[in-house]
């Protein structure tokens, strides 16, 4: 057994298809087959179970896969540990951002963490929450930006920012001359709504489940650009960071009443070694948004 058997079974297991394995390893379809075939002889066990191309892990397999990502994670702390021997002066930062705050509140974190750490690496990946969150949990990203209420006890996290949930609605729409917005009102009106898996949908949902009344979606997508577009082109109403939609042309933004927030978090693996770089972007943050919001 090796850590390159340990990899291949680990990945396979992530994606359920050795074929998307292979793509995501960058190594040849045939020979992930033939290093799993090996380590089932080894262990003389079977892991997975191979139906047409879907495979699913055995029972065996369920509990060599705790024992497999140990091993791994163990090997990824201690690199990533005997890389802090260099200081900041090389390293890398994977953190997951939804696109809304991508776009509006990170950019310029972004580069001024950049300015002070040249040497350092930057990847980004723009996600749901949800998907960031499991991304964490499979090693694929060091840390990510999630909802605070809905943070899995395997993840530590750092509040970093409260923000405003408001109705976005066009400057024609009777919304737009209120001084606030009712959940009952909110939930009659037509909703181009976010998919499942994004912070703001579950936050409505949850809202909206004290309205007595379903939502009536008429619109599904995470392209927060298109929300933007379809709201002011009057397809229905949809609700947005304040920060988003203050000053978007053609779009007003509402209070609902009572005032409705979102928690946010940078959040990593519990238990799981934060590098230097790692750790110097959640302190970088920490400071940046410091008393944002406050008053």
């Amino acid at each position: 057994m090796d850590l390159r058997q340990l990899r291949f079974f680990a990945e396979i297991a992530g994606t359920g298809n050795f074929t998307r394995a292979a793509e995501r390893l960058r190594i040849a379809q045939p020979a992930v087959s033939v290093a799993i075939k090996r380590l089932e002889e080894e262990l003389d066990l079977v892991l997975f179970n191979r139906q047409d191309k879907r495979v699913t892990l055995t029972a065996e397999g369920e509990i060599f896969l705790e024992h497999a990502r140990g091993i791994l994670d163990g090997i990824k702390a201690a690199e990533l540990e005997m890389a802090d021997v260099h200081g900041l002066n090389k390293g890398e930062v994977r953190i997951g951002i939804p696109p809304m705050l991508s776009a509006y509140f990170f950019p310029a974190i972004l580069c001024d963490f950049k300015k002070r750490y040249p040497n350092l690496h930057l990847s980004v990946s723009g996600e749901g929450a949800w998907r960031i969150q499991q991304m964490i949990s499979q090693g694929e990203l060091d840390m990510g930006v999630v909802a605070g209420r809905s943070v899995p006890e395997t993840q530590e996290a750092r509040h970093f920012l409260r923000e405003e949930v408001v109705v976005c609605v066009p400057t024609d729409h009777p919304f737009a001359h209120q001084s606030a917005v009712t959940v009952a009102e909110f939930v009659r009106e037509p909703l181009v709504f976010y998919k499942e898996g994004y912070y703001l949908r579950e936050l409505i949902l949850d809202v909206i489940k004290g309205s007595g009344a379903p939502p009536r979606i008429v619109f599904e997508t995470n392209l927060f650009t298109l929300v933007t577009s379809l709201v002011r082109g009057g397809m229905g109403i949809s609700t947005f960071l304040r920060m988003v939609v203050t000053d978007a042309p053609g779009l007003t933004a509402v209070p609902f009443d009572p005032p409705l927030y979102l928690d946010l978090v940078i959040a990593w693996k519990r238990g799981a070694y934060l590098s230097r770089p790692n750790r110097a972007f959640v302190d970088f943050l920490l400071e940046r948004t410091r008393g944002y919001g406050d008053g």
